[in-house]
């Protein structure tokens, strides 16, 4: 029997970014039999508080072959694989879909992509924001910061200057260590732990993060985001975020930060397209659920 499963590349060094959009598709394909194969161990414990029923850390991308067999079905999203693996990866799995940010990705012979810049057969061109987040909330905090959930360099400490400027509530990212967090809080109005993260989202006019994904999900709720492009991030969404018009910080920038804040309440934001009922109905039909 060929079984279905959903590999994401997450983890305390790149965040948690990608395994929220893994949540948000696999809530989204409902009563769907998926299991889960992250990289790293404690997301996957936790993985039920985001509707994820079953999921399995396997710690290194090499080891799928050790829970899957020849002929299952996955749904892959990880910049992990060097070319000669990952046309192994196509050949091993019966339906092999990819999820990519890439603007210059290239469909390999065989697989499937999502993505949401390409178009073609075989291509779904969609972005993965849970409906939950257009449903329009009362906006009663001003402004949150959310640096990420990852900061594995303490480069928001080094930089605490730039953000405390914002005067600001913060989120606290997933991995982020009580010392860590006491160190940077009195920088902010206020601290919300991890699991508020929606609830405070839903709630922010204005939303400075570095998180994509947390981007997104502010301007689909009604939001105001300013996104922060880290030095240790790929730049792949910034053409994605650039034809929806939000602010953009190039780094560690202080004075741009600074004078985006100056003009965001008036500032013309694009809708932020709802695609991921697109992306579900995509699957469901290449994968015969």
């Amino acid at each position: 029997m060929m079984r279905l499963f959903y590999y994401v590349h997450t983890g305390h060094r790149i965040g948690l970014d990608r395994f929220r959009r893994a949540a948000t598709i696999i809530r989204a394909l409902g009563d769907v039999d998926i299991t889960l194969l992250t990289s790293d161990f404690r997301i996957a414990h936790e993985c039920k508080d985001f509707g994820v029923k079953r999921s399995v850390g396997i710690d290194v991308v090499r080891n799928i072959p050790q829970i899957a067999h020849y002929g299952d079905k996955i749904i892959f999203d990880s910049d992990e694989m060097n070319p000669v693996m990952h046309q192994d990866m196509v050949k091993f799995f019966s339906t092999f879909i990819r999820v990519t940010d890439d603007p210059n990705a290239v469909q390999m012979k065989g697989e499937l992509l999502i993505s949401p810049y390409l178009e073609g057969e075989g291509i779904c061109k969609a972005v993965a924001v849970d409906d939950k987040y257009f449903e329009q909330k009362p906006k009663n905090i001003e402004k949150t910061f959310f640096f990420g959930d990852d900061d594995y360099e303490e480069d928001l400490l080094g930089h605490i200057d730039m953000f405390a400027q914002l005067e600001a509530e913060l989120i606290v990212g997933f991995y982020f260590f009580l010392d860590y967090e006491a160190k940077i809080a009195p920088s902010f109005t206020a601290a919300h732990e991890f699991e508020d993260y929606d609830e405070v989202l839903q709630a922010s006019k204005v939303f400075v993060t570095s998180s994509p994904q947390a981007v997104m999900e502010s301007l689909a709720s009604g939001g105001r985001p300013i996104y922060v492009q880290r030095p240790d991030y790929v730049r792949d969404f910034l053409p994605l975020f650039e034809s929806l018009n939000i602010p953009i910080v190039d780094g560690f920038d202080k004075e741009k930060l600074s004078l985006l804040l100056d003009g965001v309440l008036s500032h013309n934001y694009h809708q932020m397209p709802q695609s991921t009922q697109k992306i579900a109905n995509f699957l469901k039909d290449n994968l015969s659920l």
